[in-house]
């Protein structure tokens, strides 16, 4: 099989047995590798109603058929389990060169079930697979695990490992590899419940493609493609160069959403943080476009930035000084911490605290740096006030009690990224129907409303197609893998992408069919979830989005009511040809091929 291997390797950690089998041709064909390849194993190893903490529900490293060939941004793999945040799919992307060494020890994914009794690590290496002992491991951060691995095992070896949120269960607790984070939904959180401190990697086997010299070519015009104008304000300022674009626009979220625009957002720009402290420029493995960029801190530390750790712990927390945000993404880094669910937590928190409902907060306020630099080891380590800001603002805000929830800026549990709902409406669809919670990168709803094609601060119909539009080219795209910034560098992306993966492949795979594939996986998830519990009040916004108007910015005074989001919920049910409560109709599925039965085929033996 060229660009697969057909082959799966299920661990697992309580037995501390493994064994190999065939992925099938058939389920790589419907669902690709990435997210969907992670999903449709989701949805067959995870026993139904499976608790996420639990030793049944399945940690899946899944790798993707372009990962290995050259093709640029393509060196990414997925993680995929029922997330301890939301109770739902978390689908959670990684990129460098993890994802190459998970190509290269022949597999096309990795299933970890079970609990380990001590502190491990696996090794893959190749065909050989092993638990190690990491009880020496154990506290250390994500990084020292990895370089410690390093050190035993030898330098070609490549690392995912947890730090000490994760260790501690902390809901939104990340996985992370040289410095890249598979970050929301809590995949961290669910790799500590297993004891399993690391995955390390190591292995020579070969990416076959049916046709070497189509996609060399291919490669070379993919590449030159990305050093275009599409991908400039990337290779140039990064993705930090959102922060100031977003507060002109008065969609960016300040002070828990309170705002859409922040004082002090020319000093916390990414033109500004360039203009001062900017280190150097750096790239995933296998990418031509370099998005990273790492800016250097008065202490000389480097630490990389990204438009949303920014919002999440600046203007949502109105943190305003440069140092401290870049110290507090640091310490997210560190402690394995997902830096939107840590801001919005934070900010959910420092509103209580001004409502005199979280004394043991302290001084946690916004604008407050060092409470913020206080709060985030107590939140990974779960000391004191702590350990109710661990369970995520959605948990944190029913223990509290007191209309807490209502300020809680959270969807399905998963706190909100740095797009105003108010001013964005496509956006704020996307958020409200979202698999996976409040999401801003399985589905590209926001474009609409960038890019002048709606009115973004209108809601007329036809918004309900533009998002499952945005979330089945996203599914796509997440499980071929290529990165996001690639896409505007594609005339036709589903020809273009179908024609990339039959030369890959060999198979003769069409526009129409990767449309379906996608189509499939999208529905799958929301599939997963309606077995899991999902309700139909699952698919909304927080109350403040829903009541208040905008106060400050050029789109002051812009509202968003209840009856115009259930009205584009309505309109995006019937865009994906399910019924009017949400729910997917048997004969949706059946023309998907998607099993209509609710059981686990894994649970319920094969």
């Amino acid at each position: 099989m060229h660009g697969f291997h057909d082959r799966l390797l299920h661990v697992d950690l309580s037995t501390r047995r493994h064994h190999w089998e065939k992925t099938g041709e058939s389920r790589l064909r419907a669902f690709l590798g990435g997210i969907g390849l992670g999903t449709s194993l989701l949805y067959d190893f995870a026993p139904p109603g499976v608790e996420p903490l639990g030793p049944d529900n399945p940690l899946i490293l899944a790798s993707a058929p372009l990962a290995g060939t050259g093709l640029t941004t393509t060196a990414k793999y997925a993680v995929v389990t029922k997330s301890p945040l939301t109770g739902f799919i978390a689908d959670s992307l990684s990129s460098s060169h993890f994802a190459l060494a998970l190509k290269a020890a022949g597999v096309d994914a990795v299933v970890i079930t079970g609990r380990a009794r001590a502190p491990s690590y696996l090794f893959v290496d190749n065909d050989g697979v092993e638990l190690r002992d990491a009880r020496h491991l154990w506290g250390r951060s994500a990084a020292g695990a990895e370089a410690a691995i390093r050190g035993e095992l030898g330098s070609e070896v490549r690392v995912a490992a947890v730090g000490a949120a994760g260790e501690n269960g902390v809901r939104y607790a990340t996985i992370s590899n040289e410095g890249r984070h598979a970050g929301r939904g809590g995949v961290g959180a669910v790799m500590g419940s297993k004891n399993l401190k690391a995955v390390a990697l190591s292995g020579s086997a070969r990416v076959s493609v049916a046709d070497p010299e189509g996609v060399a070519v291919a490669a070379d015009a993919l590449r030159r493609r990305s050093l275009g104008e599409h991908t400039a304000k990337y290779r140039e300022i990064g993705t930090v160069a959102n922060l100031a674009a977003f507060d002109r626009l008065g969609a960016l979220p300040t002070r828990n959403f309170q705002q859409p625009t922040f004082a002090a957002a020319d000093g916390l720009s990414g033109e500004s943080l360039t203009e001062n402290s900017f280190s150097r420029r750096h790239g995933c493995a296998s990418c031509t476009i370099r998005c990273e960029r790492l800016f250097r801190s008065l202490s000389g530390n480097e630490q990389r930035m990204e438009y949303e750790t920014l919002f999440a712990l600046g203007p949502l927390c109105g943190l305003e000084d440069p140092e401290a945000v870049l110290e507090a993404a640091r310490l997210c880094d560190e402690y394995g911490l997902d830096s939107i669910s840590t801001g919005g937590t934070l900010a959910w928190a420092m509103e209580c605290v001004e409502q005199g409902l979280l004394p043991e907060a302290g001084d946690l306020r916004f604008g407050s740096a060092e409470a913020v630099l206080a709060a985030i080891p107590a939140i990974a380590e779960r000391r004191g006030v702590g350990d109710l800001l661990a369970e995520g603002s959605r948990r944190a805000a029913l223990a509290l009690g007191h209309g807490s929830l209502d300020w809680a800026m959270q969807v399905k549990g998963l706190e909100l990224p740095g797009y105003e709902p108010r001013s964005l409406k496509t956006m704020a669809l996307g958020l409200a129907v979202s698999p996976r919670g409040a999401c801003h990168n399985r589905s590209g709803a926001y474009e609409a409303d960038f890019s002048g094609a709606v009115d973004r601060l209108s809601s007329e119909p036809g918004r309900g197609a533009l998002v499952a539009a945005s979330e089945d080219f996203a599914a796509a795209q997440d499980s071929l893998i290529v990165c996001k910034f690639l896409r505007r560098c594609f005339d036709d992306f589903y020809a273009e992408a179908a024609d990339l993966l039959a030369k890959v492949t060999g198979w003769d795979y069409t526009a129409d069919e990767l449309r379906r594939a996608a189509e499939r996986i999208h529905t799958l998830k929301r599939w997963f979830n309606q077995r899991e519990g999902w309700r139909p009040e699952d698919d909304g916004l927080p109350p403040r989005v829903l009541t208040e108007s905008l106060a400050t910015g050029v789109a002051r005074g812009t509202r968003l009511t209840a009856e115009e989001l259930q009205a584009m919920i309505r309109d995006y049910y019937g865009a994906r040809r399910w019924d009017e409560s949400g729910r997917i109709p048997e004969a949706r599925l059946k023309e998907l091929g998607l099993p209509a039965s609710q059981d686990g085929a894994r649970a319920h033996g094969r």
